[in-house]
């Protein structure tokens, strides 16, 4: 990828009782990262809204935009049925993101901020 491409993603999360949270964002990694943290959303914070669950990658900020709107859109039902059709066991796709060797620094990789 040349360092001028722009990506974008569409993600749900969710949290043991499968709330579900849509989203987009120009950096997965690091939105993930804020939403685990707590600091992502009041919304996501309240209700504990931290598993990746499903994201989708545009290369256009608009259908990203577009799609997200659609999806917030869409019932409960068929948010659920979107996810199940690719990740029917609910796990979440970040594990192992953040995971850092016990000698690294206690830093968060998609922001190189300091945790804790």
């Amino acid at each position: 990828m040349h360092s001028g491409e722009r990506h974008y993603f569409v993600y749900i999360l969710t949290n043991r009782s499968q709330t579900l949270y849509v989203g987009v964002t120009n950096n997965l990694h690091r939105r993930v990262w804020e939403h685990k943290s707590g600091t992502g959303s009041d919304f996501c914070g309240r209700y504990k809204i931290d598993r990746l669950v499903y994201y989708e990658s545009f290369d256009d900020v608009q259908k990203a935009i577009e799609r997200e709107k659609r999806i917030k859109s869409w019932l409960r039902i068929k948010k659920i049925q979107l996810i199940v059709g690719v990740n029917p066991a609910w796990r979440d796709l970040s594990d192992g993101w953040y995971d850092r060797h016990l000698y690294q620094p206690d830093e968060c990789p998609a922001t190189r901020q300091k945790l804790g």
